[in-house]
């Protein structure tokens, strides 16, 4: 197990490593001079005088080796500062942190409501294969694959917003805001979520452990409350982390629509403005975010699994 953990560790640090120096060339891939877009975020007018591009480059360290730079800025990131706004001139960790906390508000409300639906649809349909009910909710299930945010977005607030007018249409004032976003982001998850519990309630039914607990006189109720349940849930530890960390930044359709003040949005407004410090600063954020969430995910996987609970046994 130590073994596992100290791999997967390196393994974090070399993603992060790598994502994050994606991050930092994104000024140098993108058309310009990254030193002229900073003076021209600052200055009005494109006239720019060659002396205050090289002494802005020099006070900078622009002209520094590649390496020093992006080390220098992964040491500032580390500390909070990931420097201006192009558009707003303020710090971009002032817009970054309270969006990010709006999203995981978001990600949380939703991927909680897809787990405590497609729990309940997943066990009753991995305990009975084949039977009339796992035909039904696997049909639902897999009907709501089909039906992309873009879509189930207007139609929500075409019904609930504007016909029934019982919720906003668009905002992030109250709860209520909270509700439309939600639904239109767990609808998806809710069918990967069921088919995870509902394979893995199959499989774990017919593991051997499982068995040998029947022939030791277990009751078919006490054998799946006791085993089935609990190991059959373990594949969606895994499932819950890759939604939860593609939600962070892959919620942009969602929270333009519903004017949702969250990382999606922040990264919207900042590709369009050519924001490029905005646009850095966040998606290094959801990029080490989401490493950490899965990898974290990893570790209560493997922590969790029957095969490693039996050899620690």
């Amino acid at each position: 197990m130590l073994h596992f953990i100290t791999k997967r560790m390196a393994t974090l640090v070399a993603a992060v490593a790598v994502s994050s120096f994606a991050v930092f060339l994104i000024p140098y891939l993108t058309p310009g001079d990254p030193v002229r877009k900073i003076i021209r975020s600052r200055v009005a007018g494109d006239a720019v005088d060659e002396a205050t591009v090289q002494g802005l480059a020099e006070s900078l360290g622009l002209d520094d080796p590649l390496l020093a730079q992006y080390l220098r800025w992964v040491g500032d990131v580390a500390g909070g500062d990931m420097g201006l706004s192009y558009v707003s001139r303020t710090p971009v960790a002032e817009q970054v942190l309270p969006a990010l906390a709006v999203t995981l508000s978001l990600v949380v409300l939703s991927l909680g409501l897809a787990v405590s639906l497609a729990l309940p649809l997943g066990i009753v349909s991995g305990l009975r294969p084949g039977s009339a009910a796992d035909k039904a909710i696997t049909a639902v299930t897999q009907a709501l694959i089909a039906m992309p945010e873009y879509w189930v977005a207007p139609v929500l607030v075409l019904v609930f917003a504007l016909e029934l007018s019982v919720l906003p249409t668009a905002g992030w004032n109250d709860p209520s805001s909270a509700v439309l976003p939600a639904v239109t982001l767990a609808l998806r998850p809710i069918s990967f979520f069921t088919s995870a519990v509902r394979a893995g309630i199959i499989d774990s039914a017919a593991a051997d452990h499982v068995l040998a607990s029947r022939a030791r006189g277990l009751s078919r109720a006490q054998s799946v409350v006791r085993h089935v349940i609990p190991n059959g849930l373990v594949p969606l530890s895994t499932l819950f982390a890759v939604w939860f960390a593609g939600l962070l930044g892959g919620s942009v359709i969602v929270e333009v629509i519903f004017a949702v003040p969250g990382m999606g949005r922040l990264l919207f407004d900042a590709v369009v403005n050519g924001d490029i410090p905005l646009a850095q600063g966040g998606v290094v954020v959801v990029v080490v975010l989401a490493v950490v969430v899965t990898t974290a995910a990893d570790l209560v996987h493997r922590f969790l699994s029957p095969a490693l609970g039996a050899s620690l046994a």
